[in-house]
């Protein structure tokens, strides 16, 4: 706030000082126009401040309104040029501060006017000046249309750097703030690879551990499974905060309110964006996945959105077959043949499979990725379609495994 208040006070400073020269501009014309009108034209002296005034105070309207100053100069000196005789030997039908006068006006027209309005500033003042003012040959006829010229070209040549400046001032500002909100959104994306590598990996291994004790440990009482469950829910529980946590980390400055989570149905959408962006991708869904519940339909979306970016990331070129079945449970399939061009930089990656394998656990699912016979690669997942319970028996085998990991 502080820093605008000062940028609007140079401004305001800079705006005034201009205005106070132009009026101390006008003033000094104005008082060499008056006392002088009688040495070039035959006016009476009651009129002669007038017929100054229309000479000189045109110019006050430099800044406020450059055409409209312009046009009241030029239409002045055209009636002085032909309405007041001038007196003998005199060679300018107006005066030399109404020249000068008219020139500044021109001068602002072509800094600020568009450029129909100044075209045909120069052309009618080219033509009053050529017309009114008196000479011989060339002089007569080109000599002020190319020194108006002049005056005009340069005005434009200042109004085009100004022009850049402003422009290129502009544009190093927004990448600024460009390059700081890009900043924020690594900072927070690597917040957010902190927290689901470490947090939502252990957690799930919570989940795994309570829900798989009473098949792994003997001697379990009734009360102990009791236990053993609660701990497995609460900590599922908390699981589910912690990805909402991370899906705010991760979005690009939406609440969650305006950003809802994705649903089973919305994984059409990640096919058509694919085919958009040029994947050659086929899918079928067999099944209605408007009715899966949302925290299945979650998992399945981001396991698909995971597997399209590994497939567009490592095969780059490669065909893609999805498959979707719902049935006792939701089964999902997908496949990719080898790349046939270069595979895309990765940079620092994802969450992978790792957080593919992660979403399925948390929901009671399965997933199972690796690569298939004919070099390409292939992504299966089971997820139940009601509420998220791990199967212990399956869980407990592979225990040691998850472990390991």
């Amino acid at each position: 706030m502080e820093q605008r208040s000062r940028a609007w006070f140079r401004v305001m400073s800079a705006r005034m000082w201009i205005d106070v020269c132009t009026v101390v501009t006008a003033l000094v014309l104005y008082s060499v126009a008056w006392p002088t009108l009688h040495v070039t034209h035959v006016v009476p002296v009651a009129v002669q401040p007038f017929i100054a005034a229309l000479a000189v105070f045109p110019i006050l309207l430099v800044r406020v309104n450059p055409a409209l100053g312009w046009a009241i100069s030029a239409g002045s000196a055209l009636v002085i040029a032909l309405a007041i005789p001038h007196q003998p030997g005199s060679d300018l039908p107006f005066q030399v501060v109404q020249i000068l006068s008219l020139i500044a006006l021109l001068f602002a027209v072509g800094l600020r006017a568009s450029m129909q309005i100044v075209a045909i500033a120069w052309f009618a003042t080219s033509l009053l000046f050529a017309t009114t003012t008196s000479g011989e040959g060339v002089s007569a006829a080109w000599g002020w249309p190319i020194a108006l010229s002049a005056v005009v070209l340069f005005a434009l040549l200042v109004r085009w750097l100004v022009s850049s400046r402003v422009q290129l001032l502009r544009q190093e500002e927004e990448t600024e703030l460009e390059r700081a909100r890009r900043a924020i959104l690594e900072e927070k994306a690597r917040i957010a690879r902190d927290l689901h590598d470490v947090i939502a990996h252990h957690m799930s291994l919570v989940v795994v551990q309570a829900q798989t004790a009473p098949y792994r440990v003997e001697g379990v009482t009734p009360a102990a499974r009791a236990e053993f469950d609660s701990i497995g829910a609460t900590a599922r529980e908390a699981l589910n905060e912690i990805r909402g946590m991370l899906g705010v980390l991760r979005s690009d400055g939406q609440l969650p309110e305006t950003a809802p989570q994705p649903k089973a149905a919305d994984v059409v959408g990640l096919f058509e964006g694919a085919r958009r962006a040029g994947v050659s991708i086929e899918w079928t869904v067999n099944g209605d996945l408007e009715t899966i519940g949302e925290t299945t339909g979650l998992a399945l979306y981001r396991i698909v959105q995971e597997s399209l970016s590994n497939a567009s990331r490592h095969a780059l070129g490669a065909p893609v077959r999805v498959l979707i079945v719902r049935d006792l449970d939701l089964t999902l399939r997908v496949t990719n043949a080898a790349g046939t061009e270069s595979a895309r930089p990765v940079g620092n990656g994802g969450h992978g499979i790792a957080g593919m394998r992660a979403r399925a656990l948390a929901v009671g699912g399965e997933v199972i990725a690796g690569p298939n016979t004919d070099g390409g690669f292939v992504v299966e997942a089971r997820l139940p379609l009601g509420p998220g319970t791990i199967d212990p028996v399956r869980a407990a085998d592979e225990m040691p495994a998850v472990r390991s990991a």
